[in-house]
């Protein structure tokens, strides 16, 4: 079995170290700022070095935190954990003094540090900045540790009281062991690991083949992590596809039921009535677009092969495709932003049966705001059932109060928060009231019912979210005694109710920690491997050209594409319009947060800088 290498810094009298050593499969090397002889005349220090040394630790003397590697041979560098208890400058160091001695060690211990391992720092109340100090500090009267260990690549996985008492034979001492001690009374322990780097994604083509010809598009950068993740599939154990699964089980119970498997065009042409085109991801076919063998050779660009792409066209004024003959490559096309379409194909084609519901489930896309509960693709499940005219009111509420009792079943497993879920109608909806899934399903076609979920955390209900909807349509083409029932819900937004998921980014993350916290078939309450990650504000103001219209989906796509999805909030604190020449000038907040991987100020700021650059480009703004 492998040997635990644990490296602590800083040591004053050795105490702490001398606690830790004996433990089995761990190796100890100890170190201090101080020589030798500085040490070994302090009270109890010499004893403690003794029994590290009589139990097989390293102890090392003159070592500076901030330049690690250069005590270490290349085989014995790395580290799986460690420690800096109080960590000082000394003397009268403010917080900027001690930031940049963090900063410097945190980027010496990404030297030195396995990748799996952890770096626990011991900090006073009140230093670290977090809201786990009680009381907390302001923030820039803070030693600012996350943020300070973002600069290093690494995330606070982990924060807990500093207990001394329970630490054999520990004696706390000040600054290099100046007799009076820190105060370790509320101090914390920090645990650091190591974040996923922030994504550069290469340009990634989908090549297909469309009426025998090849053809291209190139993936719109703000989806090329998300376009091909294949998180339904039967080898999956995301929590989404446990959703589905639970789901589909439930309700095979009380209705026939069959899924439709086959392959789902991922885009469609034309034009879907009602629906603006800023939320559409438009795609451009064309055979030029296929990357070079030179591009692809040097890894400038990805390709991925969908196979069996069949593609929907136009809808007509009733929703029916039409298939159209003979049309251009050139035309243009959008991906999917709904499963209705397909629904709609089936029922045209009669291959369904009364009384049975069909299942179709596929991730869809739409350019919306951004918010926490707002997702530019999502899993959509859509279930579609043939009634008799007149049982459809009664069929609905079964069907409901089955979705009901899957959702129910599923979150008791998971936590003991209060779980609400209701029908509410149409009528009772404001149009202010609605998310972004509720928004834009209300544009595709008239909505019936929406489908609600609460959860009651500790006596505050969250405003209820609109999980699924649903709609009713009668079809003369297929009989004039059957009633058409479609429920379409998001599964992404349920996954993140039911296990307590805050951010919608977390479903996408490729960090495994993420994953491990579900095992396949099985939900849990989610757990944050990044703990108060920092946020980084910024301002822009601008002038809109005159006379256009400001796109403001558009606004937020781009913030989404240059900074990879680490925009949380976007807020608009002023608008001025100069009296004399009409011109209009907006001025929005920016608030960068990352849900999972460390991000510092630098490069937030170099986000920024080319956010300004692209609204200038894209949307023709002039910055001010």
């Amino acid at each position: 079995e492998a040997v635990r290498r644990v490296l602590l810094l800083g040591e004053g009298n050795f105490s702490f170290a001398a606690s830790l050593c004996g433990a089995a499969g761990t190796h100890v090397v100890a170190t201090c700022y101080e020589s030798e002889e500085e040490v070994s005349g302090r009270g109890r220090a010499a004893e403690s070095i003794r029994r590290l040394r009589e139990r097989g630790a390293e102890v090392v003397f003159s070592v500076d935190c901030t330049k690690l590697k250069d005590y270490f041979l290349s085989e014995k560098r790395e580290f799986d954990c460690i420690y800096f208890n109080f960590p000082h400058c000394g003397r009268k160091a403010g917080v900027v003094k001690n930031r940049e001695l963090l900063a410097h060690f945190f980027h010496s211990s990404a030297e030195v540090l396995t990748e799996e391992g952890e770096v626990h720092v011991a900090l006073c109340n009140g230093q670290g900045g977090t809201p786990a100090d009680q009381p907390r500090r302001e923030w820039h009267n803070s030693w600012q540790i996350v943020a300070v260990a973002a600069g290093a690549g690494f995330i606070l996985s982990n924060v807990h009281a500093f207990k001394a008492e329970t630490i054999h034979g520990y004696k706390c001492t000040g600054y290099r062991s100046q007799d009076k001690p820190f105060c370790v009374e509320g101090a914390l322990n920090h645990i650091f690991t190591r974040s996923m780097p922030l994504p550069y994604f290469k340009p990634m083509i989908c090549k297909i083949e469309l009426e025998s010809q090849k053809v291209s598009f190139q993936v719109p950068q703000v989806l090329v992590d998300k376009i091909d993740r294949d998180f339904l599939e039967l080898n999956s154990n995301h929590p989404v596809r446990t959703v589905k699964e639970k789901l589909t089980a439930e309700l095979s119970q009380a209705f026939p039921l069959q899924n439709i498997d086959y392959c789902l065009s991922l885009l469609h042409q034309g034009h879907l009535n009602g629906v603006c085109h800023s939320n559409i991801f438009w795609i451009i076919l064309n055979p030029e677009e296929t990357p070079s063998t030179e591009e692809m050779s040097n890894g400038l660009a990805n390709a991925v092969l969908f196979s069996h792409v069949d593609f929907c066209r136009d809808t007509d004024k009733n929703g029916w495709v039409n298939v159209q003959e003979g049309c251009h490559i050139s035309k243009q096309y959008y991906l999917r932003p709904s499963l209705l379409p397909y629904a709609q194909a089936i029922i045209q084609r009669g291959a369904f049966l009364p009384g049975t519901l069909h299942v179709l489930s596929g991730p869809v896309f739409r350019k919306c705001l951004i918010t926490p509960y707002s997702m530019p693709v999502f899993h959509e499940m859509l279930f579609v059932c043939a009634v008799n005219r007149g049982t459809e009111k009664s069929f609905i509420q079964m069907l409901v109060n089955n979705i009901k009792t899957s959702i129910h079943s599923l979150h008791q497993t998971v936590s003991g928060f209060k779980l609400n879920i209701n029908l509410q109608e149409e009528a009772s909806f404001e149009t202010t009231e609605l998310n972004d899934f509720a928004a834009f399903e209300s544009q595709l076609s008239r909505i019936q019912y929406f489908i609600c979920m609460e959860i009651d955390a500790s006596g505050s209900c969250e405003k209820g979210s609109c999980v699924g909807i649903i709609r009713t349509a009668h079809y003369e083409l297929v009989s004039s005694e059957l009633v058409v029932v479609f429920a379409s819900l998001n599964l992404d937004l349920l996954a993140m109710l039911i296990c307590g998921i805050p951010d919608w980014r977390m479903l996408w993350t490729s960090d495994t920690r993420f994953l491990r916290q579900f095992p396949r078939g099985k939900l849990r309450l989610f757990k944050s491997f990044s703990l108060y990650p920092p946020s980084y504000v910024h301002d822009v103001s601008f002038w809109i050209p005159d006379g256009e219209q400001f796109d403001e989906v558009a606004f937020h796509t781009i913030a989404r594409r240059v900074s990879g999805e680490m925009v949380v909030s976007i807020q608009l604190i002023d608008c001025f319009q100069q009296s004399e020449t009409g011109r209009k000038s907006l001025c929005y907040r920016l608030t960068f947060q990352s849900c999972d991987k460390a991000l510092s100020r630098q490069e937030v700021a170099e986000m920024q800088l080319l956010f300004r650059k692209e609204i200038n480009r894209c949307l023709r703004v002039t910055l001010r």
